[in-house]
């Protein structure tokens, strides 16, 4: 590999599960309880650079992840998250994908989920 890739280089005693072209692990630094990251092991930037078989391993884990969350954890739902490129806030250039577990009360008005990376527009009821 030769690079730096924090994700290319992942200590083997984080992964939760895997398959032959991806793993899973929880968030280095969670926003909640449960905070997965569902990575291919192939250096990719994108999901537009992921191909058909990458793109469906990434999704069975995905929903493997959520049966194991589910059992561990017991959230009352899930926000489902990629940050493609950098101004979408992408920090690590290396494909992931989020899955936020969320509680009841973990945020007051939880209305709007994901819309609110963009804080001025989240609140599209009240228009």
């Amino acid at each position: 590999m030769g690079h730096a890739c924090l994700f290319c280089h992942m200590d083997e005693a984080r992964i939760v599960l895997s398959c032959p072209v991806a793993i899973v692990v929880r968030d280095a630094y969670p926003v909640s309880e449960g905070h997965t990251l569902i990575i291919p092991k192939r250096h990719i930037r994108s999901w537009f650079e992921a191909n058909a078989h990458e793109q469906h391993a990434l999704l069975e884990l995905l929903a493997k992840s959520r049966t194991a969350l589910d059992a561990e954890y017991h959230p009352d739902g899930y926000n489902i998250g990629i940050n493609d490129g950098t101004a979408a806030g992408q920090t690590v250039p290396h494909l992931h994908m989020h899955l936020i577990p969320r509680y009841a009360g973990d945020r007051s008005d939880p209305r709007g989920g994901v819309r609110w990376v963009l804080p001025d527009k989240a609140v599209y009821w009240r228009e």
